[in-house]
Parts: C-alpha cells; structure tokens; sequence
C-alpha cells in the first residue's frame, strides 16, 4: 500500500525529492533567547533527512510577529547564521528543508517584543498564549496600508535570508489563523478598504506577499500554506468560500513549488466548503497539493492513490519517529506520540 510513497517526484526542473513523504512543520519552542537556532535543533532536523522534504517549524519574519516562546527568527545575522548551521546538518545527510516564513498577527503578544501587535483589523482572539497561560490575548491594532506595503518587504527579506541560510526554498505561512490567513477571512478582516470586503481586496495582501517571494528567489523555490476552512481561532463564515475560490485560481498561475492544506484533522468538513479543506482545494488548484492531517502512511498513500493529493506531510508521528521513513519503509512499528515527548528534542 506504502509503496508509491517511496518513489521521488518531481516538484519543478529545480527540485526532485527523494520520497512523497515530507515531515510537516512542527513547532518545538526550543530556540534560544535570541531566537537562534541551537545545535541540538541541527542535530533534530538532521535525524529526520530521510523525509522527501522536511518543512521546518514556523520561522518568525520580525519581532512582532512572535506569540509562543523560543521560536526561531530569520531576521538577525546570528538566527540566519544558527539555521545555516541547520541546513548544513540536514544536507549532509542528503535531505532537503524548506522554512516556512511566519508573522502570527493577532496571535502575537506584546510580552515578547514591547509592541503593538497587528491584525488586519483590531478584533482579538480570546484565551491565552499556550505553554504561558498567564499571558491573555490582546487587542490588536489594524495595520495601516503603508505597513502593509513594509510586511510585504519583510516577508521577501525574510526569503532572501532562507536562502542565505542555506535552505532550499520556503513555505509561506498562509494557515492557521495566523497573519496572511487572518487577511483571507471574514472573522478577522472587517476592513473597508483595498484590503478588504472582496475576495479581490481580501486576497491582495497574501498574492502581494507569494509575488515578492516568487521574484526574489523564484516561484520554484517558494511556496504556501493555506486553510480555506476556518478552524482554530477563527470563526468559519459562508462568505469565504468566495474569498478562495478566487484566491486559488490567483495561486495557480503562480506556478509554485507547492500548496500545502492547513489543518489538524483533514477528516474535519465544512458546509461552506461542501466537504474537507483537502477535497474542496483539489477541486479548485490543479498543481502540486500537500495533504496533512492525521494521516496515516497507509491513509495517506490511498489518498494519493485516490489522487485526493500529491505529497502526504507528517506531523507529530515524526516526533515520536526520527526514523518515521525508515519504519515505513520496512514496515516496521511505529513508537507512539505522546504530549510527553515535546519536553525535549530527540
């Protein structure tokens, strides 16, 4: 059943990957207090090279794009530096690693960077920061149109510097109810101006975005995580599924590396989407799709069987499995994840 995962494909004449299997971002808040990249991080990635592709865990663009602990930046000379040292590892055991470039918007606090924190319209979140619970969300303020056109320029430096770094491409962040994503629907875009309202308006921020990293490093070295279904810190609305039909089409004939679905559980259905995020997205972007979300290597080798998607992207399972292509591979046990295990890097 396992076996198709195994042969390579061919994301563009740049990049061939070994296997479809890639290991999905997974965020480990285990940088240092500069936001550096540690040699246990390199030692981490390097284990899991095996993987077709391996997306790193979310890299924070600039300071106020920071809502969790110890996550790692791509800003600073030593934060790019600390990641070379990253690629350098996973390379030499033949891997590939993209970063995924992220700005969590409203997600931020200010108790990371002494800011104000931006969304596109100052409507916050409710609950509190994981793993510092005592930090509630805040307010945010709505980015004016001049800082937009500045996020715009971070996130392409933020590219360039991926690439300095030594990696072979990146993955947008454009999931997950974070900064780009927040853009994409309605919930948390309530502005009336060129960015919002439309599908036009509501996805010109995001192609802004994909257009300068595509000219910056090449559209095969870049690609995005999208989540069409609101699902987490977000509340779901009819009137997005407008916003991503148009979205999509735009996406297509950017010609990316590849899309990447954002999402937990893929088995998880919308009825403004008539169905899964990875359903509705196939049928509306016909290039190189990722599925993710609590598949199974068999699951997920059926559904690209099933040509539900291309890739299949692994998450946690790859915690607890540095050798997870391995075990598939010679249809060994897996060791089981537990909460346990995010207490360490092994």
């Amino acid at each position: 059943m396992t076996a198709k995962l195994f042969t390579p494909y061919k994301l563009n004449d740049s990049i061939t990957l070994n296997n479809k299997i890639l290991m999905a971002p997974l965020t480990r808040c285990m940088a240092d207090d500069d936001l550096v990249p540690t040699a246990a991080m390199a030692e981490y990635y390097a284990r899991r090279a095996e993987a077709g592709l391996i997306i790193s865990e979310a890299v924070i663009i600039r300071p106020d794009g920071q809502g969790y602990p110890n996550t790692p930046g791509l800003f600073t000379p030593a934060q790019i530096d600390g990641w070379r040292k990253v690629n350098d590892a996973v390379h030499a055991k033949g891997g590939k690693i993209f970063a995924q470039l992220w700005h969590t918007g409203r997600v931020a606090h200010s108790h990371f960077f002494g800011g104000e924190i931006i969304a596109p319209s100052a409507v916050a979140i409710e609950g509190t920061v994981p793993r510092m619970r005592e930090l509630a969300y805040e307010t945010p303020k709505a980015v004016s149109v001049e800082e937009i056109a500045q996020l715009v320029k971070d996130y392409s430096q933020a590219a360039a510097n991926a690439i300095d770094a030594g990696f072979d491409g990146v993955e947008i962040h454009g999931a997950n109810a974070y900064l780009i994503d927040q853009f994409l629907h309605h919930d948390s875009n309530r502005r009336s101006d060129e960015y919002g309202q439309t599908p036009e308006n509501m996805a010109r921020f995001p192609l802004a975005v994909v257009d300068a990293i595509c000219e910056r490093i090449g559209n095969e070295r870049t690609a995005l995580r999208v989540s069409p279904g609101a699902y987490v810190n977000m509340k779901g609305d009819s009137r997005d599924r407008q916003v991503f039909d148009y979205f999509l089409k735009q996406l297509e004939l950017r010609d990316l590396a590849y899309l990447h679905i954002g999402i937990f559980d893929d088995a998880l259905e919308f009825d403004y989407l008539d169905g899964t995020a990875s359903s509705y997205t196939r049928a509306h972007y016909n290039k190189t799709l990722v599925g993710v979300g609590s598949y199974s290597a068999e699951s997920g080798a059926a559904a690209i069987e099933n040509n539900q998607f291309d890739l299949l992207a692994i998450g946690r399972p790859f915690i607890a499995n540095p050798d997870y292509v391995e075990r598939v591979r010679d249809n060994q046990p897996l060791v089981a994840y537990s909460d346990e295990m995010l207490a360490s890097l092994v």
